[in-house]
């Protein structure tokens, strides 16, 4: 059976690199460690914000087998596994579900634009049976902006009938409530909106959180609004609630993922923290520490020591 993550805020943690553009192993552990010390229920390493298609087969399975080494639990692990053909996605998921992961975040097939609804479904149906594990519980991956290709509602309703064992949830970072709302409506369906701005929206319709990138700095007031609504706080909840949609609004401002990387590079001193893998491109140092002052005077957000 699929492995449950409880409800709560996951992170899709960043993937450090060092000057010579390998991954930077040691960082890549340590920091995934401290997200869940801050409040993360689980991690989704690969996802967009972790430069997944920056970032190898090889090297995704190396990392993936280097956190559960240093004993970070699977079981609080979904990593990203979509790639553009099905037997490099295939085998990045068996071995995510062998390792003991909790599920595969799995984005649709996005180098062919326009597919089918026929086609996509085929893509996902044929997956699960080359992956060919009872235990295998995958969470689509709605991205249409940045992916080109999307996951309409109606493929991803019929996935979930015909197979309700391993189709378990989505992510949906389309940014269209309209659309998360009708994958609400979907049963036993789990949804993950993939941004922190409509949480409140969300946990009133019984969603269990929201994956999302700016986790990386904020999880812990990601957390504990979840933790107010489910608590029945909601009001206090929804307080705190402005002031993570702010902090989240401002790193929208920057390139999100140099942004975040240079803010741990100033707030732990290991430059590496600021290396991108091209095409993206750093932010410098001065354009960093005016977005850490503009997060402390909306938020109260400070680099930490």
């Amino acid at each position: 059976m699929p492995i449950a993550v409880p409800p709560g805020v996951i992170a899709p943690n960043l993937t450090p690199f060092n000057t010579d553009l390998s991954v930077a192993k040691d960082l890549y552990a340590a920091n995934a460690k401290r997200l869940l010390d801050d409040g993360c229920v689980a991690l989704a390493p690969f996802g967009t914000t972790g430069e997944a298609l920056s970032v190898g087969l090889g090297e995704r399975i190396e990392m993936l087998d280097l956190l559960a080494a240093e004993g970070v639990d699977p079981k609080r692990l979904i990593p990203g596994t979509g790639l553009t053909n099905l037997p490099d996605t295939a085998r990045l998921t068996r071995h995510a579900v062998e390792i003991g992961c909790a599920g595969a975040m799995t984005l649709p097939p996005f180098y062919f634009k326009d597919p089918s609804e026929e086609g996509l479904y085929a893509y996902f149906a044929r997956l699960i049976e080359m992956v060919g594990r009872d235990d295998l519980a995958i969470y689509l991956y709605h991205i249409p902006r940045v992916a080109g290709v999307g996951i309409p509602v109606a493929v991803a309703t019929r996935l979930k009938r015909d197979f309700p064992d391993q189709i378990v949830g989505i992510k949906d970072s389309s940014g269209v409530w309209e659309n998360t709302r009708a994958l609400f409506e979907i049963d036993d369906f789990i949804v993950y909106p993939g941004s922190e701005l409509p949480l409140i929206e969300a946990l009133d319709l019984g969603g269990p959180g929201c994956i999302s990138a700016t986790a990386n700095l904020n999880a812990s007031g990601i957390a504990d609004v979840i933790r107010l609504h489910k608590t029945g706080h909601r009001d206090d909840a929804v307080a705190l609630h402005e002031t993570i949609k702010a902090f989240r609004l401002i790193v929208q401002g920057y390139a999100p993922i140099p942004a975040q990387k240079r803010l741990l590079a100033l707030s732990t001193g290991d430059a590496r923290w600021a290396t991108v893998r091209p095409p993206l491109e750093p932010l410098d140092v001065e354009a960093g520490r005016a977005l850490a002052d503009q997060l402390h005077a909306a938020t109260g957000f400070r680099l930490a020591a």
